[in-house]
């Protein structure tokens, strides 16, 4: 049996998850991206998926970032906080 190596390395987490309002090459649609989580692909996914959920918005995981629609930054920073996540929004 072949064990897979193809599992991307983790970006260490420096504690904060840091949550930020981008609209950057979206046509002015404002999107919240959350980053330094420092967690697996897996894990990643079930969280976005939460956090989704309680928005009520669309949104994805690109690579170790995700990316939630609208601009739930306090919903975002709830759920973050009550999964143990220390939160510090970015920029402006």
């Amino acid at each position: 049996m072949k064990q897979d190596n193809s599992a991307q390395a983790i970006t260490a987490s420096d504690g904060f998850a840091k949550v930020r309002r981008e609209t950057k090459g979206r046509k002015g649609k404002g999107v919240i991206t959350i980053s330094g989580l420092g967690i697996d692909a897996t894990a990643l996914k079930e969280l976005a998926k939460k956090l989704k959920k309680t928005c009520g918005t669309g949104g994805s995981v690109v690579g170790e970032v995700i990316e939630v629609q609208g601009d739930k930054r306090e919903q975002i920073k709830q759920v973050l906080e009550t999964n143990g996540f220390k939160v510090k929004f970015v920029g402006g």
